[in-house]
């Protein structure tokens, strides 16, 4: 049973042609209004107002695309760009060659139509003659030049607005935002006002991301949401609110596929939490997540597992090395494994991917490795750790366990983590080197847990060719939260060599 807080949408509203845009905008627009598109060229503007048109299409309705910028074949460019024909949709030019003229004082329109109210009454004329109930106006910044004057320009605009709304017209007003980087008269003009923006960073591809500023008596979706313009046109992520996606779930806990760290764990991995697996490179925090998910998949459970550092090809190769093969939950579908490149993918996007496993695909468990990757990559993103909180709490409303991987500098000594995210872990499972006698080997802790109480002991673990194995609770370390442990006990307490035998200690593989 889904939360009631979710809300509801509405279903008089038109469809934008853009599922996320719609869900951003609870259904749609309210039909036969005025609206304003606004963003600087490049943003999505063009591609936006394609689709809007496309829909009208679809469900048979008679569309209108009015241009004083772009000419048709520029048009019917962008839309073979993305597969789509405008065949059926009626594109109105008011552009002309005539601008070549050197004696031209104009550089738009036709000497014919140097005049405002010219150029109003042909597009009055043209949508009386066609009757559309969807209309494009491309773009405002010609016709404010046309007006000369800010009173003109609105009074315009607001006998434009006028005459569309009589005719029954929902109207995408777009603005380039090339003459004035915001105009408020324009905004208290529009119905509603949607914001496109396109932002550079550093490294990667750039960002892109809208906002609705305004939506005269209806409820949305506000505050920035990611999207994207791709070959199919634009995906729009909504901003993920965890508190809208609660649901009911089996609150009883799992098991890790290994006695002893279920042990330590206080019985096991609860659902509707998180786990925060922290140690040094090489320290075994990915063996441990994939015997996990593992042992997840051989009780009949879906899961995913979402790689920002180590590559899909190598984690499969090495899982199967150590007798936990995840190639066949791959080809059945049971594990969406997923290969992310964070420069090309920003954190609305990763929230919707992980959202889509979960409630399309049904996972109950969602892996991420690692969240050095995933922070550290988008060094341009504002309140990153905040968007990190709310996909974890969106992750335990949902009764997903949750496991996240996260390096720390260096391999002994002081090792630090350049980033913060304890404080986000329902559990916190530390793994660190000691040595002995000339021999490097693996602890493993639980510092934390907020739902059992758990064993504070520490114990030696190692990893062979059928998984994790985790010995009993030994006496004699020294320095272990320092991170420069150091055994000072009995070498017979240790893992020997038969350790992989020992049926107490194994991390069975599931299956």
């Amino acid at each position: 049973m889904l939360n009631a807080n979710l809300p509801e949408f509405d279903p008089n509203r038109l469809s934008t042609g853009i599922s996320g845009l719609d869900e951003v905008l609870l259904g749609g627009l309210p039909p036969e209004r005025v609206y304003l598109v606004e963003g600087t060229p490049g943003a999505g503007k063009t591609t936006l107002a394609l689709q809007f048109l496309l829909e009208a299409q679809a469900r048979g309705e008679k569309s209108l695309y009015i241009t004083l910028s772009e000419g048709e074949d520029e048009l019917n460019a962008v839309a073979h760009s993305h597969g789509w024909s405008l065949e059926g949709i009626t594109i109105f030019e008011l552009i002309d060659d005539a601008g070549l003229d050197s004696e031209a004082e104009q550089s738009v329109l036709h000497p014919s139509e140097l005049e405002l109210g010219e150029t109003v009454r042909r597009v009055i004329e043209r949508v009386e003659a066609l009757g559309p109930t969807r209309v494009i106006f491309d773009s405002l910044s010609e016709l404010r030049l046309l007006a000369q004057s800010p009173l003109r320009y609105r009074r315009q605009v607001l006998a434009l607005k006028h005459f569309f709304t009589q005719r029954g017209c929902t109207v995408l007003l777009l603005d380039d935002r090339t003459v004035r980087r915001e105009d408020l008269q324009l905004h208290s003009v529009a119905h509603g006002v949607l914001t496109l923006e396109q932002l550079p960073i550093e490294f990667g591809s750039e960002r892109r991301r809208l906002r609705v500023v305004k939506l005269r008596g209806a409820q949305y979706r506000g505050g920035f949401h990611d999207f994207v313009i791709t070959p199919g046109g634009l995906e729009v992520y909504p901003r993920l609110v965890a508190q809208e996606h609660a649901a009911e779930f089996v609150n009883v806990k799992v098991s890790t596929g290994s006695e002893g760290l279920d042990s330590l764990l206080g019985g096991g991995l609860v659902p509707g939490t998180n786990a925060l697996l922290i140690g040094p490179s090489g320290a075994g925090k990915t063996t441990i997540a994939t015997c996990a998910i593992h042992t997840a998949l051989g009780r009949g459970d879906r899961a995913a597992l979402f790689l920002f550092d180590e590559g899909a090809a190598t984690l499969l190769d090495r899982s199967a090395t150590l007798g936990l093969d995840l190639r066949p939950y791959v080809a059945n579908g049971q594990l969406i494994l997923r290969q992310v490149d964070p420069a090309e993918m920003s954190p609305g996007a990763f929230a919707a991917l992980v959202r889509q496993a979960v409630q399309r695909d049904g996972a109950k468990m969602v892996v991420v490795d690692s969240l050095n990757a995933y922070l550290q990559s988008m060094p341009g993103e504002k309140y990153l750790l905040l968007q990190m909180h709310e996909l974890l709490t969106y992750l335990n409303h949902r009764g997903v366990v949750t496991v996240m991987i996260l390096g720390q500098h260096g391999l002994i000594g002081d090792m630090r983590s350049t980033i913060d995210v304890s404080y986000l872990a329902d559990t916190i499972v530390l793994l660190r080197f000691f040595e002995t006698e000339g021999e490097v080997r693996k602890a493993i802790s639980v510092l934390k847990t907020r739902t059992a109480a758990h064993e504070r002991t520490i114990r030696e673990f190692s990893v062979g060719h059928r998984g994790v194995f985790v010995g009993a609770p030994v006496q004699g370390f020294r320095g272990v939260l320092s991170g420069m442990p150091a055994w000072e006990g009995d070498r017979s307490d240790l893992l020997g060599a038969d350790a992989q035998t020992s049926l107490g200690m194994s991390m069975r593989p599931a299956g």
